[in-house]
């Protein structure tokens, strides 16, 4: 057999016997026989820092006790010591594993010195029998291999803030000058990584999500969220929002965007979240949801839901994409409120539905009119209207048929007098939903992706404190210096809405204008703009300083427009009336919030008022504390008020004899275990359809259009029509006849010939129950299963 690095054995007994052996090679290069060492940590440090010099990788070996059960002796050995035990040839995993045992005898043994208690080497063979490591391969010895604390900490930083792996250890090499000098390989990266994931979701990924919910909800008070789940207590649709975003939705929720375009996670569920827009122009999240479907039943749900954890309020409009079961469930819990469609989606679909017509330049520019809001009236939209059919002879068009019946939800004429922001598509929650699609993989679990959400939003709330901080530094322009009205808008307007303003009033200057007509209190005008015969009319009262224009931008916008500029300018104002300055644009929007609930708070009175006081002191202190957390002084001083705060509220509390911080510190203590009464919500159904991805969803219109396509090809191929029988979902399997219920009635497979698909789970305290058996026939027929 050849022998690498041939050396002799010693021992401290045989060397007295046999001094013969004692001959090294000249490779000899350092003896560790009669080393002392005082743990047995520092003893594995020892051989291991020898081993990774040398060229192979320990294993810890046998350890020897007395009678009284103490230590004595331990080993260390070559990792290639013995061989592996013969397996059985069936399982595939151990006969395609490669052979890396040679039987090798180099090893080390510690033994315990009674007069020093130190551990010292009293047996240590230098003998190997396998090739040893070359010095730039000794980086992936195994026992070389270790990822610090220090390494620790940066991969856990860097994976919550969604940085990718292989990116992570690429930053880590750059760093030490080198995949080399990392002192773990990649492959030990992800390792690192995906335990520390399944640490996350130990108590498996529902139940772990729930977890993770009610700490959140210890934390912040005005944390919401709600699970439903299946018959199999699988969790089928979520929805959370923090307090935060409830905040944020009083104040710019009379907008919202709601958009169900991507699936990004494991279990291919729907993610859905809820979108509004800042006094910053900014998108704002108000919460976030996933669906395991596009059905009815699960709009309603969700809607309900978002309703209720707003208190009941509801937005004046809201944008969706073209969907019917979402327009169903809109239509059921929102009546009253604003649909739009998403200009854009109906865009796409155009181009797909009218084929060459949609790239001829004249239908471009009358189609676009009618979609983009460019038709002032009703009137002047149905003739543009009617001339398009005519002209490119699509009267029989089924498409426009389709989308003519739906011109009061995406045609901005029928809706002038609803505030809208101006927006016109629900890409504002594409492209949150898209930022959502970019940081998660297809195995990423839910757990992780809230967590995910988490950072987002504190990103886009950073962007919206840095961006209050950049108004308070002064006007946005020098032109505002020189007017009135412009200086009274940059003092009032955040520094997005004041260029907006701005721009409204330096068109105004090439807009004529002549009076004709007045009262005395009311004045009409008629104003146009230069190169632009549309006349426009503006109604001015002077007692009550009150102006409309029949462009309705303020009603759309909440902004003035520059034919009622154009008006107040040459009627020398100097400042905007302050019935047209829309809070909701101002710098002061999200302050002073809670104001209006001072009153109510101070006439409430006993247990029912501490939900109202909590949130009332949450909304004032969150502020406070955000930008306290700035600077270190800032920090300091807030820490130093919150101290004697802390010192006043216990003496207070000590005169009331209240119990509080027990409470507080019960509830933490029971956020990361269930109860016993509590059943564990299990994961949703990880059946993925064949080829599926994170893409973004298609429409209906383009799903109707290549099944059509499909069934031609087929048709021609086997001169049959093709058929598509209906997809089955394991969340809507019938009930299990030996469930049974909490009422201890066992539960039948279904109740007057319905199967009920899911049942609402509210746990708002993480438990998780199914309904009465006669509740649940009233939850079921709030939808129809046969809906879209």
């Amino acid at each position: 057999m050849m022998l690498w690095r041939v050396q002799a054995v010693t021992d401290i007994e045989s060397e007295e016997e046999n001094p013969m052996i004692v001959n090294r090679t000249e490779n000899f290069e350092e003896d560790l026989l009669g080393k002392v060492v005082s743990t047995e940590e520092e003893a594995y440090n020892l051989y291991n820092s020898y081993a990774t010099r040398t060229g192979f990788s320990v294993r810890r070996g046998q350890k020897r006790y007395n009678t009284k059960k103490v230590l004595r002796q331990f080993s260390y050995f070559c990792s290639k010591e013995g061989f592996r035990l013969d397996s059985d040839p069936s399982e595939v995993s151990m006969a395609n594993k490669l052979e890396t045992r040679t039987g090798c005898e180099a090893r080390i043994r510690f033994a315990f010195q009674n007069d020093n208690g130190m551990w010292k080497v009293s047996h240590f063979v230098y003998e190997h029998n396998h090739e040893l490591a070359m010095p730039e391969e000794r980086q992936f010895l195994r026992s070389n291999r270790k990822v610090s604390e220090a390494h620790l900490g940066v991969i856990k930083t860097m994976m919550d803030a969604g940085i990718r792996t292989t990116n992570t250890y690429s930053y880590l090499s750059e760093e030490v000058g080198g995949s080399q000098n990392v002192g773990f390989t990649k492959r030990d990266c992800y390792n690192v990584v995906n335990k520390e994931k399944m640490v996350m979701i130990e108590a498996g990924d529902a139940q772990s999500l729930i977890n993770l919910f009610k700490r959140k909800q210890a934390e912040d008070p005005m944390f919401f969220y709600t699970v439903q789940v299946d018959q199999e207590n699988r969790m089928t649709n979520f929805f959370w929002r923090d307090g935060r975003s409830r905040i944020d939705y009083d104040c710019f929720g009379d907008v919202v965007v709601f958009d169900t375009t991507y699936r990004t996670n494991r279990y291919n569920m729907i993610c859905a979240p809820f979108v509004g827009v800042n006094h910053h122009w900014k998108n704002v999240l108000f919460g976030c949801a996933f669906l395991l479907d596009e059905k009815t039943d699960s709009f309603i749900w969700l809607f309900e839901t978002f309703l209720e954890s707003m208190g009941g309020r509801k937005p004046k409009t809201i944008f969706t994409d073209q969907c019917q079961a979402m327009a169903n469930g809109i239509e059921k819990v929102f009546p009253g409120v604003c649909h739009r469609l998403c200009s854009w989606h109906i865009s796409q679909n155009a181009a797909r539905n009218l084929g060459s017509y949609y790239g001829n330049p004249e239908f471009n520019h009358m189609f676009n009119k009618c979609l983009q809001g460019y038709c002032e009236t009703e009137l002047e939209f149905q003739s543009t209207w009617d001339d398009l059919l005519a002209k490119f002879n699509l009267t029989g068009n089924q498409w426009l048929k389709t989308l003519y019946s739906l011109r009061a939800k995406w045609c901005p004429v029928f809706s002038q007098h609803i505030f809208t922001a101006k927006i016109k598509s629900s890409q504002r929650s594409e492209s949150t939903n898209n930022v959502f699609h970019q940081m998660s993989t297809k195995t990423m679990s839910l757990t992780q992706f809230v967590h995910h959400y988490d950072k987002q939003a504190e990103k886009m709330r950073s962007s919206e404190l840095e961006e209050s901080f950049r108004c308070n530094q002064g006007l946005s322009s020098r032109i505002a210096k020189s007017s009135g009205l412009m200086n009274h808008a940059a003092t009032v307007y955040t520094r997005k809405i004041f260029k907006l303003f701005e721009k409204e009033f330096v068109d105004s200057l090439g807009v004529m204008m002549h009076e004709v007509g007045s009262d005395g209190t009311i004045h009409s005008f008629e104003l146009n703009e230069e190169g632009h015969k549309r006349v426009y009319i503006v109604q001015l009262n002077s007692l009550n300083c009150s102006i409309s224009c029949s462009c309705k931008m303020f009603e759309s916008m909440g902004l003035l427009c520059r034919h009622t500029l154009r008006v107040l300018n040459v009627k020398c104002w100097s400042q905007i009336p302050k019935q047209y300055i829309l809070k909701r644009w101002t710098k002061d929007a999200n302050k002073g919030l809670e104001a209006s609930e001072h009153g109510e708070l101070l006439q409430t009175k006993g247990k029912s008022s501490v939900t109202l006081r909590r949130n009332t002191l949450m909304r004032t202190a969150y502020d406070i504390l955000t930008k306290a957390s700035e600077t270190e002084n800032t920090t300091r001083i807030a820490l130093q008020k919150l101290r004697e705060i802390a010192g006043l509220i216990e003496k207070e509390m000590i005169k009331s004899k209240g119990e509080v911080n027990a409470k507080i510190h019960d509830s933490l203590d029971d956020c990361n275990a269930t109860t016993f009464d509590e059943t564990p919500v299990q994961n949703p159904s990880c059946v993925r359809p064949k080829g599926i991805s994170n893409a973004r969803l298609k429409s209906v219109m383009e799903k109707r259009r290549r099944k059509t396509s499909k069934d031609i090809v087929s048709s021609r191929k086997t001169k049959q029509p093709s058929s598509i029988g209906p997809s089955y979902n394991s969340s809507h399997a019938p009930l299990s006849s030996n469930f049974l219920h909490p009422d201890g009635v066992p539960m039948s497979t279904n109740i007057n010939n319905h199967v009920y698909p899911a049942i609402s789970l509210l746990t708002t305290n993480g438990h998780a129950y199914l309904p009465p058996s006669n509740q649940v026939q009233e939850l079921f027929m709030l939808g129809n299963l046969d809906s879209f």
